[in-house]
């Protein structure tokens, strides 16, 4: 059956939906909109880094995660993901990628919400920011840049560690 948000039941008039009244409000984590806020590729070698290289890369990956409250329940997560290739101190690209996500997070306990906004929300964008690094690097003429699974729940433990407690409309660093 059809859902219109994690947790939630059917969607309203659909089949087997019961009427508004009869539905128990649960927690609910909608998702509202999902977007590219802002993406940079730079390949400044071009075209001597497209040559084959006889030495492997050295790609650095980091990950940035921030929210902003928009209203009572409706937050903006923006996963940023910064990823640079050099060989021998040399660049051979660097891609930018801001991916942003416009959340409504309902009924939902105080000291939930940080793990809910900053845990939950860029576990959802991640695949698709990821096929954007992807996509983005194999259209610069590399192979395409494959970035292995994040665990934001331990990059939230680590930066509320380093700050003494993280709070939606905060950030995530890893």
């Amino acid at each position: 059956m059809p859902s219109d948000a994690i947790g939630n039941g059917p969607l309203p008039g659909g089949a087997g939906a019961a009427p508004a009244a009869q539905q128990v409000q649960g927690q609910q984590l909608i998702v509202n909109a999902q977007y590219i806020k802002d993406l940079s590729f730079e390949n400044p070698r071009a075209p001597h880094s497209l040559r084959p290289q006889t030495t492997q890369p050295q790609v650095e990956i980091n990950v940035d995660v921030g929210a902003q409250n928009l209203g009572p329940d409706t937050f903006e997560v923006v996963l940023t993901i910064k990823s640079s290739a050099k060989i021998q101190d040399e660049a051979l690209f660097l891609v930018e990628l801001a991916y942003a996500g416009v959340v409504t997070v309902r009924n939902v306990p105080q000291e939930l919400l940080s793990a809910a906004v900053l845990v939950e929300v860029p576990r959802l964008l991640f695949p698709f920011a990821r096929n954007i690094v992807a996509d983005t690097t194999r259209d610069g003429g590399f192979p395409p840049l494959m970035i292995n699974p994040i665990d934001f729940a331990e990059l939230l433990r680590r930066n509320a560690a380093a700050q003494g407690g993280a709070q939606p409309g905060g950030t995530a660093t890893a």
